[in-house]
């Protein structure tokens, strides 16, 4: 299992071992390694959640945002991961 988090995450960037990355805090699951894939972000990116509930997402606030972001946490305990974009995924689907 991984655990992977905003702050730190960039060191998951290039891992592709099989296994489930969790939230650092509370060991939620949160993403399947089959759904991470390479994208020119310095952030790991994922195409999916493990879990309907993996994840909260909610319109970000912040002025400059792109208007297809959401703010995504934990489902369980809140803990910020980053964004979800829109239409920026793989076959034009989400990327986390």
């Amino acid at each position: 299992m991984s655990f992977c988090t905003f702050r730190g995450g960039e060191k998951f960037r290039d891992h592709f071992e099989a296994g489930v990355y969790a939230c650092s805090v509370c060991g939620f699951e949160l993403f399947p390694s089959i759904s991470k894939y390479e994208h020119s972000s310095p952030w790991p990116a994922f195409s999916r959640t493990m879990h309907p509930d993996s994840v909260k997402k909610e319109p970000e606030v912040i002025p400059q945002s792109k208007p297809n972001a959401l703010k995504v946490s934990c489902g369980q305990c809140g803990q910020g991961l980053g964004h979800e974009f829109l239409q920026d995924g793989p076959d034009g689907g989400s990327r986390f």
